[in-house]
C-alpha cells in the first residue's frame, strides 16, 4: 500500500525484516507485529513522483467517482498474536473501519473470530482481503463458507481468483462490480495491470467470463435484499444484473456496509506477495469505508450526564439533562439559556490511544481528534487525572518517523510529545480562556470520551534488580514500561516484597523482558513465569468483633465491627430491618456485604462509611490465611452497630477502614484452621486449529499430557469468537465461487489433499498453568502450522497429584 501510494520507493518483506511498519528489532527478529504502528498516506497519489506510477494506479483500475479525488488515509498495523490483543483493543476503538486480512489456505482461524468479535463491540464497518491465494491448498470459496459460519457475517463476492489456463498459477481477479478481468504481469512489481472488459474474453477465460456473471448476479440480488434503492435500480434497468453501473453498485455497496443492521462485509482477493489486488483494496478502502463523519458518534459522559458528543457540542445535552434532572444541585448551570455560550469555548476534544516511550523523544502520545483541532501552544486539559498540559510540538507518525505539523484537526491521528502525565484511554480538551490549573467550569472538566478497556493480565514473572543502586532506575523503567503497556501490571508481594510483573501470556512476558532489558537498559532479570493462583475457604468463621484503637497521623483513631466470612455458594439474600443500611455487591469475585445498623454520626456519610468498610474487607481478601494467594468465591459480611462501634469524633474513614480489615482477617484465619482452605487455578477455553495431519497428536496432547478436556471438535466455541447472539448464517445460501482444485484434480487426489490440507478444529478446557510456553509446543507437534486463542473460563479447585506437587513447590519441601 505504502508503495503504490508513492510513499515508499520499494516494497518491504515480512520475512526479511525490512517492512516499514515493523520497525522494532523484536518485530524484525521474529517475523511478527509486537506494537501496532501508525502511518499516513494519500491514494490515489496526490503526486505519483516518478514516470509509470500514475497510469494504472490513478485511471485504468478506478471504478467510481470517489476514488478519482485523492483521500487521506491514516493506516494502523496492529498485531495477529493473541497475547498482543490490548494492542488491537486500543487501535479497535479509535478506528472508522477496518481491513480484515484472512489467509486463503488456513481459512478463518481462531484469532480472528475473536478480533471480529472486538470491532463488533465497537461497530467498525469492516472489508475482507483473502490474502495468499497464491499458495497450494488456497482456497477462496472455501473461506468465504467460513466467514458466514464462523464470523456470522454476509460475505458479498466483489471479486473472485483469476488463474492460469492450467489452474494452478493465480494471476489475478475478475472484478464483479465493474465486470473486468485484472491480470499483473508475472515479473513486475505490481503496477503492470492488464484490464479486460467482459464483453472482450476471449476463449481462454470464457468459463471465467460465465463465473464473473454469477458473481455480478448474487452480487445485485444480496444487495437488493437489503438496499431499497437497489432494487429500484434493478427495476430500472429491466432486471439485467449486468446492466447496473458500477457506480451504482459501489453506492448501494457502501451505504449496506455502513449500515451495522446489514451485517454485510464485501469480500475481496489477492496475493499481497506476488503484488495481485492490492491496488483494488485501496479502491475498496476509499470506496467502501467511512469518513470520520460518517462513523458512530462518539459517547460522552460526565457528572449525572451522558450522551453523544455531537449533542454536546450543540447544547442538547445540557438542555435534555437539566429538563430531567429532579435535585437542585443537577440542574445548576444547567438550565440556564447559554448553553450554547459553555461549548463554544471548547476547542478540541481527543483520546489518548496510546503511549510510546522513544529514546531520543521521550513520551509520545498518540491521539485521536473527535472534535475540533489540536493547535501548538495551546494547554490540554487531562479530565482523568484533572490536569493540564501544554503542546509543545505535533507529530504526524510514519510508522518509527514522524513530521512536524503546527495543527491537528478534527477526525485525525497524531502524536504529541513530552506529556508528562496522560496515559492511555485518557480524554483530553482545550479550553479557550481558562487558567490552566483550575481547567475548564464543571461539568466540562469531568468530560470523558469512551474509555479503553484493559483485559486482565493471567501470567506474572518476578523481577529483581542486579544491586540496590539500580532499584530506583529499574522502577522508573518499569513505570515508563507498564505507562506505555496499561496490559501489563506492576504488584508487589506483600511478605517477600519481590515485584512481580503481569502480562497476557508468556510471549507477552518476553518482549517486556527485552524492552525492559535492550530499549530501556535497566539492569535487572525477571524470574520463571508463574501463574496466579486463588484461594477459597471451605467453612464459614464465627463472628469476629474488632475495635480498632489507634493513633493515626497524630490523631486518635478508634472503630469497631463485626466480621465473619462464608463459602459464597452459601450466601443467601437476608431479611433486612427497618433501621438498617444495606449494601451487597461483587469484587473480583467474591461478594462483599455491609451492614449498618442504627442512627448514622453527624460528620460521616452512609457512602463514606460503606465504601471504608468495603476497602478494608477487598484489603483482607486480597491474601488467604494458609496459601497467601487472592480469595475467591468468598462472602465476607461486615455489621457496624451505631452505638457501639462508633465513637464519635474519633471514628474516622480510615478507622473504619482498618477494623474492617483486621476484622475479616481474624476471621479468615479462623475458618481456615477450623476448616482448611483450597487452591484454585484458572481453567482457560482454547480454540486450537491445526491440519489433519496433526490433529490427532494435537488432542492426545490436550486430553492426557495437559489434562485438559475436549469440549467439541470442528465446531468452534462460540465465546472465542463472533458473538452467540449473533443470528446465524446458512452457508449453503452464500454465492461463493468453485476452488480450481475441486474440478482439476481427481476423486481420490482431491480426497486425499483435502485430507492433509483440511483445517481442524479443538475446542477444550485446559489449565492455565499448562498453556505456558503451549505455543512453541504446539509448533513442534504442527510442525508450524498451528494457532490458538484462549479466554479465560472460571477459577477450578486444584486436586489430586497436582495439587500435592503444587504445596511441595510452594512450601519448598
Amino acid at each position: 500500500m505504502l508503495y503504490y501510494s508513492g510513499h515508499t520507493r520499494r516494497i518491504g518483506n515480512v520475512d526479511d525484516g525490512s517492512t516499514v511498519t515493523d520497525f522494532l528489532p523484536a518485530e524484525r527478529a521474529r517475523g511478527v507485529t509486537i506494537q501496532s504502528a501508525a502511518i499516513t498516506f494519500h491514494w490515489p497519489p496526490v503526486d505519483p513522483g516518478h514516470p509509470g506510477e500514475k497510469s494504472v494506479t490513478s485511471n485504468s483500475i478506478q471504478s467510481s467517482l470517489n476514488s478519482s479525488t485523492p483521500h487521506t488515509i491514516n493506516l494502523i498495523d496492529t498485531p495477529g498474536h493473541a497475547d498482543f490483543t490490548f494492542e488491537v483493543i486500543r487501535s479497535l476503538r479509535i478506528l472508522d473501519g477496518a481491513v480484515c486480512i484472512l489467509d486463503g489456505v488456513a481459512g478463518v482461524e481462531a484469532q480472528t473470530e475473536k478480533v471480529w468479535n472486538q470491532a463488533a463491540n465497537y461497530q467498525i464497518p469492516q472489508i475482507i482481503y483473502i490474502n495468499k491465494l497464491d499458495r497450494d491448498g488456497a482456497a477462496f470459496g472455501k473461506t468465504i463458507k467460513q466467514i458466514a459460519s464462523k464470523l456470522h457475517a454476509w460475505p458479498v463476492v466483489c471479486q473472485i481468483p483469476m488463474y492460469d489456463e492450467k489452474g494452478t498459477l493465480f494471476v489475478g481477479v475478475a472484478d464483479a462490480i465493474s465486470l473486468r478481468l485484472l491480470k499483473w504481469a508475472g515479473s513486475s512489481d505490481g503496477k503492470c495491470i492488464t484490464a479486460l472488459e467482459l464483453d472482450d474474453l476471449d476463449g481462454s477465460h470464457e468459463a471465467l467470463g460465465v463465473e464473473l456473471k454469477r458473481a455480478r448476479a448474487a452480487l445485485v440480488e444480496i444487495l437488493s435484499e437489503h438496499d431499497a434503492e437497489m432494487v429500484e435500480k434493478y427495476l430500472e434497468y429491466e432486471e439485467d444484473h449486468l446492466a447496473i453501473p458500477s457506480a451504482d453498485i459501489i453506492a448501494s455497496l457502501r451505504r449496506c456496509t455502513l449500515n451495522p443492521q446489514c451485517n454485510l462485509v464485501p469480500v475481496f482477493a489477492g496475493a499481497s506477495f506476488k503484488n495481485i489486488g492490492v491496488q483494488p483494496l485501496l479502491d475498496a478502502v476509499v470506496n467502501l469505508l467511512p469518513s470520520p463523519g460518517e462513523s458512530p458518534d462518539p459517547e460522552v459522559s460526565m457528572t449525572n450526564i451522558n450522551g453523544k458528543l455531537s449533542a454536546l457540542m450543540s447544547g442538547k445535552l445540557f438542555t435534555a439533562s437539566a429538563s430531567s434532572a429532579k435535585a437542585p444541585g443537577h440542574s445548576k448551570g444547567l438550565t440556564r439559556k447559554p448553553n450554547t455560550a459553555l461549548i463554544q469555548n471548547l476547542e478540541a476534544c481527543a483520546l489518548a490511544f496510546k503511549v510510546v516511550i522513544d529514546p531520543r523523544r521521550g513520551a509520545l502520545v498518540y491521539v485521536r481528534v473527535y472534535s475540533g483541532s489540536i493547535r501548538c501552544g495551546t494547554n490540554l486539559y487531562n479530565t482523568n487525572l484533572q490536569v493540564s498540559e501544554r503542546v509543545q510540538r505535533l507529530f504526524k507518525m510514519y510508522a518509527q518517523d514522524s513530521v512536524d505539523i503546527q495543527n491537528l484537526p478534527t477526525g485525525q491521528i497524531g502524536v504529541i510529545p513530552g506529556l508528562k502525565h496522560t496515559r492511555t484511554g485518557d480524554t483530553l480538551i482545550s479550553y479557550a480562556g481558562v487558567n490552566p490549573h483550575t481547567g475548564p467550569p464543571a461539568p466540562l472538566n469531568s468530560l470523558q470520551l469512551r474509555p479503553i478497556e484493559v483485559p486482565p493480565a493471567v501470567f506474572f514473572s518476578s523481577i529483581e534488580s542486579h544491586s540496590l543502586g539500580e532499584e530506583k532506575a529499574v522502577s522508573n523503567a518499569l513505570a515508563l514500561l507498564v505507562r506505555e503497556d496499561p496490559s501489563l501490571q506492576l504488584s508487589v508481594d506483600e511478605e517477600s516484597g519481590q515485584r512481580h510483573l503481569s502480562g497476557l501470556g508468556d510471549f507477552h512476558l518476553e518482549i517486556a523482558r527485552d524492552r525492559l532489558v535492550n530499549d530501556l537498559k535497566a539492569k535487572a532479570t525477571l524470574g520463571k513465569i508463574e501463574i496466579a493462583y486463588r484461594e477459597s475457604i471451605l467453612t464459614a468463621s464465627p463472628r469476629e468483633t474488632f475495635i480498632f484503637d489507634q493513633e493515626i497521623a497524630s490523631r486518635i483513631g478508634k472503630a469497631g465491627c463485626v466480621a465473619n466470612v462464608q463459602p459464597l455458594g452459601e450466601y443467601s439474600e437476608p431479611s433486612q430491618e427497618s433501621d438498617e443500611y444495606y449494601d451487597s455487591a461483587v469484587e473480583d469475585g467474591n461478594r462483599i456485604t455491609i451492614t449498618i445498623i442504627g442512627n448514622l454520626p453527624t460528620h460521616l456519610s452512609i457512602s463514606q462509611i460503606q465504601s471504608a468498610l468495603k476497602r478494608g474487607a477487598i484489603a483482607a481478601l486480597s491474601r488467604g490465611a494458609n496459601h497467601g494467594f487472592p480469595l475467591i468465591s468468598t462472602h465476607a459480611s461486615i455489621t457496624v452497630d451505631t452505638k457501639a462501634h462508633i465513637f464519635g469524633k474519633d471514628t474516622s474513614i480510615i478507622a473504619l477502614s482498618s477494623a474492617a480489615r483486621l476484622a475479616t482477617k481474624a476471621a479468615l484465619v479462623k475458618s481456615a484452621l477450623e476448616g482448611g482452605s483450597v487452591i484454585k487455578e484458572l481453567v482457560m477455553n482454547v480454540t486450537i486449529s491445526v491440519d489433519e495431519a496433526s490433529f490427532g497428536a494435537v488432542m492426545s496432547d490436550i486430553s492426557s499430557a495437559r489434562g485438559g478436556q475436549i469440549i467439541s471438535l470442528d465446531d468452534g466455541d462460540p465465546s472465542s469468537g463472533a458473538s452467540s447472539e449473533a443470528p446465524q448464517i446458512d452457508p449453503g445460501k452464500v454465492y461463493a465461487p468453485p476452488d480450481p482444485f475441486e474440478s482439476s484434480v481427481s476423486e481420490g487426489v482431491k480426497e486425499a489433499a483435502g485430507t492433509t490440507n483440511r483445517q481442524r478444529t479443538i475446542v477444550a478446557r485446559v489449565p492455565l498453568e499448562q498453556m505456558v510456553g503451549y505455543l512453541k509446543h504446539l509448533r513442534s507437534l504442527s510442525a508450524g502450522r498451528g494457532t490458538f486463542v484462549m479466554s479465560a473460563d472460571t477459577f477450578e479447585r486444584v486436586v489430586g497429584q497436582r495439587e500435592k506437587e503444587l504445596l511441595k513447590r510452594l512450601k519448598g519441601y
